[in-house]
């Protein structure tokens, strides 16, 4: 019998209501997540890419139930949470922690950095007295920021100073799988680097998971193990980092590729430039909710939903498309297409 992966997500839905007129009755939903599937095993990096509003973060929250879901499953080492009431939720919640976009609105202004990270520690009941202090002080050395730093507060620290307290929080209670959430879209370049590189060292250390959710091509490249690419709430490509950088077989990853900067003036990429605004997420359209984008779109594309399957001709295992093309287009023939 095959080990249960850490994290398994089926057929996830997050649909928003909109409510309006006299009553406030619901007019519609804002198909946000609809309808996602993923796993992510012991130590393993997935990262969840795509355009800003395809409901990448709404993924992560649903997984953590800060939002509850419409439909569908989640399961942590192989029991299901998505329905556990609360009580029964915390021994979760010790389990997976988040880090989210925005370290200085996520700390607590009024806290020193001792006693944000105590607060998990305090709420499990894991530590107290002298243990406490040691495992801070451990906590504090292991995101390398100086012992004697816990007794400020987080105005007096720099971004990747608060990302860094925001990332021994999340490791405070004994995580398994940490949850990034645009965790280092807010810090400059040097820095990004910086955080990327703790979070690395610190899994091969650890043995964490991360779902690492990004729009930034080139720090996902750095980081994961695989990439599951999203566009308007549903994957359209997952595959490991190799194959995906290298070989993506969706029209969509193909001009998401294109448009990473190289850092080599002398090498010249075909740009895909793609055409018209992403539909609205209250009104998807039929069909593939990317056909109205796509170059290489036909009729089966506006009438029927293609559904995850192994890319046509891709040699990696587990690289699936959601696609009704069978030929990989070249990249310059979607460039010229488009």
């Amino acid at each position: 019998m095959s080990t249960p992966r850490l994290l398994e997500v089926i057929a996830l839905k997050k649909h928003f209501p909109l409510y309006g007129g006299l009553l406030g009755q619901t007019t519609g939903y804002v198909y946000a997540c609809d309808g996602v599937s993923f796993g992510i095993d012991k130590g393993e990096t997935l990262s969840l890419v795509g355009e800003s509003g395809c409901g990448k973060s709404t993924v992560g929250k649903a997984i953590l139930r800060l939002y509850p879901i419409t439909d569908g499953e989640v399961w942590l080492d192989g029991k299901r949470i998505d329905n556990l009431p609360g009580p029964q939720l915390r021994p979760m919640r010790r389990r997976v922690q988040v880090v989210f976009q925005d370290p200085f609105s996520s700390l607590n202004p009024r806290q020193r950095v001792r006693d944000i990270i105590a607060e998990p520690i305090i709420n499990f009941g894991l530590a107290k007295g002298s243990e406490l202090d040691d495992r801070i002080a451990e906590l504090m050395d292991k995101v390398r920021l100086p012992r004697d730093a816990m007794r400020q507060f987080p105005h007096e620290f720099s971004g990747g100073q608060r990302q860094r307290i925001c990332i021994a929080r999340a490791l405070a209670p004994g995580s398994d799988l940490i949850i990034c959430d645009e965790a280092v879209s807010a810090l400059d370049v040097s820095v990004k680097a910086q955080i990327i590189n703790l979070l690395s060292d610190l899994q091969d250390e650890l043995g964490l998971a991360l779902l690492f959710i990004s729009h930034d091509l080139a720090i996902v490249e750095h980081l994961t193990h695989r990439v599951a690419v999203m566009y308007l709430g549903k994957i359209v490509e997952l595959a490991d980092r190799r194959t995906l950088f290298t070989s993506p077989h969706h029209p969509y990853t193909r001009a998401l590729l294109s448009a990473v900067p190289v850092p080599d003036p002398t090498v010249k990429r075909q740009r895909i430039i793609l055409h018209g605004d992403v539909p609205s997420p209250i009104n998807p359209p039929p069909g593939c909710r990317f056909h109205t984008r796509c170059p290489f779109a036909f009729d089966r594309c506006r009438s029927e939903e293609p559904i995850l399957r192994p890319a046509p001709n891709s040699p990696a295992h587990g690289h699936v498309t959601a696609c009704h093309l069978d030929v990989v287009p070249d990249t310059a023939e979607v460039a010229k297409a488009a």
